[in-house]
């Protein structure tokens, strides 16, 4: 069998190949000026071993990544009493669908649409100035990766602000139906904050480390969320973290995973390993199509699919 890192350069290798690469998400202006040619992918075991190949280390804006984090967190403020207000579903619809949110009275279908992130945001701002709760994520990013030098990008996350308009109608109409506690601005100035979280593939893989690792950075040894609740957000990555495509995500990688619209995947295989893969490009579902196939690659390779007979 392969090593890890044979498997990882011959992906690199097949993926610098590819003449169709996706589309860079340009309705952030910040994030349109990614070059698309970038394609990073970094593996952290659970043993601690790493391995990385390609624009594995160039730091990128995470996005709806984020999401994985202020969840976990979240429930850790707020416990169980948090899916009063967001569902556990799949949407079947694009992730800023309006038509849903009013079409289901103001419950986000599942916290990793916008919508659902947002109210995530919401909870996470109680008892809090917009700062302080922008400092926290930040902290449990940091606490979760072992690493102080992770940034928040303030371009990007001015960026978004000035852009989006689909983001404040959301907020507006989660308002409306009573389940955003704060002022809109005051919600979205800490979701667009967290969405504009810069890692590398390798810090974000070492992020990851606590959902493959039943709650515990491996790292430090300390338990951050319990193994069930990293089980139950591992869940929620398979069936609902590629918005209307996680069922292909499914069907084809076959391992949790979290996109963001900045081209970053994180993919988990409990017990195994955290992947973090990076391509700016994006698919017709928002989601990075190098990174998908690179994903499905490297998971058939290494026989790692949740769903094979033997998991490492």
């Amino acid at each position: 069998m392969q090593t890890l890192q044979a498997v990882l350069d011959e992906i690199v290798a097949e993926m610098s190949a590819q003449a169709d690469r996706g589309e860079v998400a340009t309705y952030i202006p910040q994030l349109g000026k990614i070059d698309p040619g970038k394609f990073g992918i970094a593996v952290v075991l659970n043993d601690g071993s790493s391995a990385v190949a390609g624009d594995a280390e160039e730091p990128f804006s995470v996005q709806s990544i984020s999401k994985v984090f202020t969840l976990a967190l979240a429930l850790g403020r707020v416990g169980d009493s948090l899916w009063n207000r967001v569902g556990r579903e799949p949407s079947g619809t694009p992730f800023n669908s309006i038509v849903q949110l009013e079409r289901e009275e103001g419950i986000p279908r599942n916290p990793f649409i916008n919508a659902g992130a947002i109210v995530v945001s919401d909870i996470l701002l109680a008892g809090h100035q917009p700062r302080e709760a922008i400092g926290e994520i930040l902290s449990f990013v940091r606490t979760v990766a072992d690493d102080d030098t992770i940034v928040i990008d303030a371009d990007v996350a001015n960026s978004e602000r000035v852009t989006g308009y689909r983001n404040f109608a959301l907020a507006n109409y989660l308002k409306g139906f009573g389940n955003l506690h704060h002022a809109p601005e005051m919600t979205l100035g800490v979701y667009f904050h967290h969405c504009a979280i810069a890692m590398s593939c390798l810090q974000l893989a070492n992020a990851g480390r606590f959902l493959a690792s039943a709650g515990m950075v491996p790292s430090t040894g300390h338990t951050v969320v319990s193994s069930e609740r990293a089980r139950r957000v591992n869940a929620l990555m398979l069936t609902c973290g590629h918005y209307d495509g996680s069922g292909e995500f499914a069907f084809r990688v076959g391992i949790p995973g979290k996109s963001g619209v900045g081209g970053g995947i994180l993919a988990i295989v409990p017990g195994v390993a955290s992947i973090a893969v990076w391509s700016p490009g994006l698919n017709a579902r928002g989601n990075s199509m190098l990174g998908s196939i690179a994903l499905e690659q490297l998971t058939r390779r290494m026989n790692w699919s949740i769903f094979s007979s033997r998991s490492a």
